[in-house]
């Protein structure tokens, strides 16, 4: 296995110990479907202790995994269609955009067409093919009503450095959230490890440190409003992990859900989940260039409080 360009390379830890490689990798590079990891193992890709390894093998504490994703694209069947895009930054490598609410990131069941990737089929002339022939070029998600900063690769070098990035928590990652509710504490960290709810299997949850993955969340309330039931708070959430639904869950857990969460709180009179992926930062995969943007705050967010206009 020679890569043209580097490789992952994990080590074991002993809470990882006891898991299988395709769910460890899957952890560890989470806008790679588990499918598409199963195949790189499949095909000599990933190596385990320097040897071939199985998708099923059980981890031990202190051994190595590598893993090199072939450069060659994945063509992708997508039909490309004019959907705008407002770009916040674009070179050969990656395009930085800012994506409105109600915009799927990829196709999936329900969403064959209209997503983000059918936009970028028609605005790049090409896009890196290590997420796989429904995924191009995608690095991160932001969930479907959620508005704000994506980076998104052009091609395998850059969406390797970038993935990397993520994975070893290197990027910028801030977020407006409107939450219900005045906060008794205005700043702090959530610490509470999140995994899939044990019930409702469309929803994660806080769960033990022994059934949950480490998530990080830090916050802090910009402004408060409201009386009664209408009380609502703005507040700045900073990530430090990258869980599904990280801080929609972590403001769940404090008693604060995110205005408008159907799935966590209550939808009441707001148009969508109230969360906008404002700041993203990352070094730039070819040049090591610092890089950060802030996606202009959409106009329904900004009806939440005049606060706002101050941003």
């Amino acid at each position: 296995m020679v890569p043209s360009f580097p490789m992952f390379l994990f080590a074991v830890s002993e809470t990882d110990a006891g898991t299988r490689l395709d769910h460890f990798l899957t952890a560890r590079l989470p806008d790679l479907s588990r499918s598409r990891i199963q195949a790189l193992i499949r095909g000599g890709q990933v190596r385990l202790d320097e040897a071939p390894a199985r998708a099923s093998e059980k981890l031990r504490a202190g051994q190595r995994v590598e893993m090199a994703i072939p450069q060659e694209p994945v063509p992708s069947p997508l039909e490309a269609q004019p959907i705008p895009l407002d770009v916040l930054y674009e070179d050969g490598d990656l395009i930085v955009i800012n994506k409105p609410a109600g915009l799927v990131v990829h196709p999936a069941a329900g969403n064959p067409d209209g997503t983000l990737v059918n936009a970028l089929l028609h605005h790049c002339d090409d896009l890196s093919g290590i997420g796989g022939e429904e995924r191009p070029g995608i690095v991160h998600r932001l969930d479907k009503e959620t508005s704000g900063a994506m980076v998104i690769a052009k091609n395998d070098a850059a969406h390797q450095g970038l993935a990397a990035q993520f994975a070893a928590r290197d990027t910028l990652k801030i977020y407006l959230a409107g939450a219900s509710g005045h906060f008794r504490v205005r700043e702090g960290q959530v610490d509470a490890p999140i995994g899939r709810h044990p019930v409702h299997r469309k929803k994660m949850a806080v769960l033990s440190a022994a059934k949950g993955r480490v998530a990080r969340t830090g916050y802090r309330v910009l402004h408060e409003w409201g009386e009664g039931k209408r009380r609502a708070s703005l507040v700045e959430c900073t990530l430090h992990t990258g869980r599904t639904h990280q801080i929609r869950v972590h403001l769940h857990h404090l008693g604060h859900p995110l205005l408008g969460d159907l799935l966590y709180g209550r939808r009441e009179d707001y148009p969508r989940q109230m969360l906008h992926a404002w700041k993203l930062g990352f070094a730039h995969p070819r040049t090591g260039e610092r890089l950060e943007f802030a996606a202009a705050i959409p106009d329904d967010f900004r009806a939440l409080t005049p606060f706002l206009l101050s941003l």
